[in-house]
């Protein structure tokens, strides 16, 4: 069911960069993701989407983050992404991650304090330094 609606998430934006396989993108988040760093985001007790926090060497990624297109454009994301990076922010943790090239949630990313670190052709990675309130 995760895989399936990341498939369906990700089309466009895999299509517009030549880059869709109705394979591999399924088989590409089964190997990566890792549950016990992952929270299924719910709505009403509906499943919509998906979010993971990977510590890792001097930080924690960003991953697998999506919303059902239906749930999207209302702030349900900022706020799943808000509360993940108060946590990280109380922790002194530095976040990454990675977006493709032209996607809308790089927007988003920057609305909440991601810079770019460096870009390929593909993806562009981001990091965001921990805020001290």
């Amino acid at each position: 069911m995760i895989a399936e609606l990341r498939a369906v998430v990700m089309r466009p934006d895999l299509v517009r960069l030549g880059r869709f396989d109705e394979h591999r993108v399924r088989q590409r988040f089964r190997d990566a993701y890792v549950p016990e760093h992952a929270w299924v985001i719910e709505l009403g007790g509906a499943f919509g989407g998906c979010v993971a926090l990977r510590p890792a060497e001097g930080c924690h990624w960003l991953e697998h983050f999506f919303l059902d297109p239906a749930w999207q454009g209302r702030g349900i994301g900022s706020g799943v992404l808000r509360e993940l990076l108060e946590r990280c922010d109380r922790e002194g943790t530095v976040v990454r991650l990675n977006v493709l090239q032209g996607s809308a949630a790089r927007r988003l990313y920057e609305r909440h304090g991601f810079v770019t670190e460096r870009e390929d052709e593909v993806d562009v990675f981001m990091v965001r330094h921990p805020c001290h309130r």
